[in-house]
């Protein structure tokens, strides 16, 4: 894996689903929720992925972005977020945000922005960005190394 560009992981336990899928299953049942209650365009959730975790997460991981965002590191952020996350967590209503109507109108925001005879490519165009954004991450890990 690790000569094709890829950099494999230890998974300790068996689980349904992988990894990475029940990460972004996360994040994006939290997006659908959002939109689905009105809280936020799909536009602009959008914007506050790619503009703010995205960018971070390109190039750190979670745990060091907690951990380099508060003066004393990741116990710190513990001390100092954890009971907002505890309170953002119990308010999440335990529907699942996977509904018809709610997929639906997600779906009539996408189409708007990009058109289903668009999609292809689109998709070739995001293959290029990401064989790109590898290059870029092996350089540096060569230069860095």
């Amino acid at each position: 894996m690790s000569e094709v560009g890829q950099v494999p992981v230890l998974v300790k336990r068996e689980l349904s689903g992988f990894i990475l899928n029940r990460l972004q299953g996360a994040l994006l049942n939290e997006a659908l929720r959002l939109f689905r209650d009105g809280y936020v365009s799909v536009e602009d959730l959008d914007k506050i992925v790619k503009h703010g975790q995205g960018l971070r997460w390109s190039f750190m991981d979670p745990f060091e972005t907690i951990d380099l965002n508060t003066p004393a590191g990741v116990a710190d952020y513990g001390r100092r977020y954890g009971p907002l996350y505890a309170d953002v967590d119990a308010q999440r209503d335990g529907v699942s945000p996977w509904e018809k109507e709610t997929l639906a109108a997600l779906e009539v925001e996408r189409r708007s922005a990009l058109p289903l005879e668009g999609l292809a490519e689109r998709q070739a165009w995001r293959d290029r960005q990401l064989m790109a954004l590898g290059a870029y991450r092996k350089s540096l890990d060569e230069r860095d190394s």
